[in-house]
């Protein structure tokens, strides 16, 4: 058995997540449809991250297990033959038996785009959160130096989170800003802030919940070192508002 590993990017505005479900299109649904197709096997596509419907990624990890003898430039080929045009294989490779894109990662980066002005462009609507009112970036990037180092980060956490363990590292934050856009050959003319998280591994939702944080934080809704009191409360209610989910991309993974 052979195990085969894919790089692959994709645009989730269309699609309830990663994870296949009952009801709704998903993006390893769609891929062990793919795969099926390609190889006759029912194999199961297993990721690195299960993002939330409507979340992006630059480089999402996945691995299949396989019979089929082909190579993984055809592998690539034929995938993307039976992809839609938003979910796309960049890289296929032959990897060790033991790979398992979540549980060989040590490291994952989620980024977050905010864009801010008055009336967005409607070439970013897909992909950020308009926020047009005033922050304070000095108080975003104090109130993510609380966040940094292993916490307890219950009060991030969305209800319904499977994981038995709220503990993660949060090995950097950072809070970036641009006056324009560069989009193809265009140049928009729209400031934009980018909030990149690294952490070991993530709690459901806690990018988006981190980032409605910080955007409370940078409104001055609260004092920067209040983080501290809301991580001790590991109470979900403590924490700010939840980001949508556009402006999250799964942007790198470390092996």
């Amino acid at each position: 058995m052979r195990n085969i590993k894919l790089t692959l990017q994709y645009d989730g505005t269309a699609y309830s997540g990663w994870q296949v479900q009952k009801t709704g299109s998903t993006i390893q649904g769609l891929l062990e449809d793919a795969v099926s197709g390609v190889t006759g096997e029912k194999s199961r596509v297993t990721g690195a991250g299960r993002t939330d419907a409507g979340v992006h990624a630059f480089a999402q990890t996945a691995a299949f297990p396989t019979r089929s003898h082909l190579e993984p430039d055809v592998f690539l080929r034929a995938l993307n033959a039976n992809l839609p045009n938003d979910i796309r294989i960049v890289d296929a490779d032959e990897c060790p038996p033991d790979f398992h894109p979540r549980y060989s990662a040590k490291n994952k980066t989620y980024s977050y785009i905010i864009s801010r002005a008055k009336a967005y462009s409607l070439f970013l609507r897909r992909y950020s959160w308009h926020m047009p009112y005033q922050l304070n970036s000095e108080k975003m990037m104090e109130a993510a130096g609380h966040l940094t180092g292993e916490h307890d980060f219950s009060s991030f956490r969305a209800s319904g989170c499977s994981s038995k363990n709220p503990v993660r590292e949060i090995m950097k934050i950072d809070i970036s800003g641009a006056d324009a856009v560069d989009f193809m050959t265009f140049r928009l003319d729209i400031p934009v802030i980018k909030i990149s998280i690294q952490a070991n591994a993530f709690l459901r939702h806690m990018v988006r919940n981190i980032v409605g944080t910080l955007v409370e934080a940078g409104q001055e809704k609260f004092q920067p070192d209040e983080i501290k009191a809301i991580l001790k409360a590991r109470d979900r209610t403590a924490a700010g508002i939840t980001a949508p989910a556009c402006g999250l991309f799964l942007e790198k993974i470390m092996y």
